[in-house]
């Protein structure tokens, strides 16, 4: 397949020296996460790049208009607008632009102690769900702005603070729920009735999680059926709304865990729990390890 890797008209891109990549590394934070290529392809008609041995960085594509493809492990991903997807060191990979809709993409190679829990390979592209609180305008001005510090030269204020940047980004796609809601529940003006709904929906939440709480408990409150609670709720937050308070509830056992010496079942209760062996595996689900498990492990 013929291709080219890069000039399209009105690119951008910062390919660092491998000085720079070594200052990085040996920075506390470069060390953390660190970039080595950045940049940004318009309507790269005809873009494609084929690596048949791994490179050793990780590699996050995100298309923002128009539509592409990739290829790992024998199988071929269709890519859309306004979705990502991220590649590991250590697989050959292909992947190129559509050639009756070239993708316009925002491209990063990375490294670093923190890449692969950062954001994980994806298993095939990952739709970035567009909502009046999507914020993808503003994660893309964090990418912006990684290059602008690029511009200004190598130093090593811009190097660090490009890698505080990119660890910045990549947070809003692993954390996208809480990328959104933080957004939402700082919002004091009066917007639209769905948004005003789901807003009342989380602080009765906030407010009474220590209570049973049902779907139709909520859309009661609130004045709407429960499927469209949970269609606005979704729009809105990109969790269900069960979803929301089961993750409530296991952040207040945490700080209880952290704070108090309450017993185990203590602890479930005061969170809106009655059943201890339903809230250690809901515990052990979100956290990755048991009630009891957290506690003993070292805090500070």
């Amino acid at each position: 397949m013929l291709g080219q890797k890069d000039g399209f008209i009105g690119e951008r891109a910062f390919i660092l020296p491998p000085a720079c990549i070594t200052e990085m590394e040996n920075d506390p934070i470069g060390a953390l996460i660190h970039f080595t290529d950045i940049g940004y392809y318009p309507v790269a008609y005809n873009h494609f790049r084929k690596r048949v041995e791994p490179i050793g960085q990780w590699i996050l594509i995100y298309c923002r208009s128009g539509s592409g493809w990739y290829v790992i492990d024998g199988h071929r991903y269709e890519v859309s607008a306004d979705s990502y997807f991220v590649l590991p060191p250590d697989k050959p990979h292909e992947y190129g632009a559509d050639q009756s809709d070239p993708w316009t993409i925002y491209w990063v190679h990375y490294r670093g102690t923190m890449a692969q829990e950062l954001l994980p390979p994806t298993k095939g592209p990952v739709a970035v769900q567009i909502g009046q609180f999507s914020r993808i305008a503003e994660r893309l001005k964090l990418f912006e702005e990684i290059m602008r510090s690029l511009e200004r030269g190598y130093s090593h204020e811009s190097l660090i603070y490009g890698c505080v940047t990119l660890l910045y980004f990549l947070s809003t796609l692993r954390l996208v729920d809480s990328y959104r809601v933080v957004l939402m529940m700082g919002r004091d003006d009066i917007g639209p009735v769905g948004e005003e709904m789901v807003r009342a929906a989380m602080r009765y939440m906030s407010e009474n999680f220590e209570r049973e709480i049902s779907l139709a408990d909520l859309a009661e409150y609130v004045g709407v059926t429960p499927t469209y609670l949970s269609h606005r709720f979704k729009i809105c937050t990109g969790n269900s709304p069960m979803k929301y308070l089961r993750q409530l509830r296991v952040g207040h056992a945490c700080h209880l865990l952290d704070f108090t010496t309450l017993r185990i079942n203590q602890i479930c209760h005061k969170v809106g729990i009655t059943d201890p062996y339903y809230f250690s595996r809901l515990f052990s689900a979100t956290m990755g390890l048991s009630p009891i498990e957290y506690r003993r492990r070292p805090k500070g």
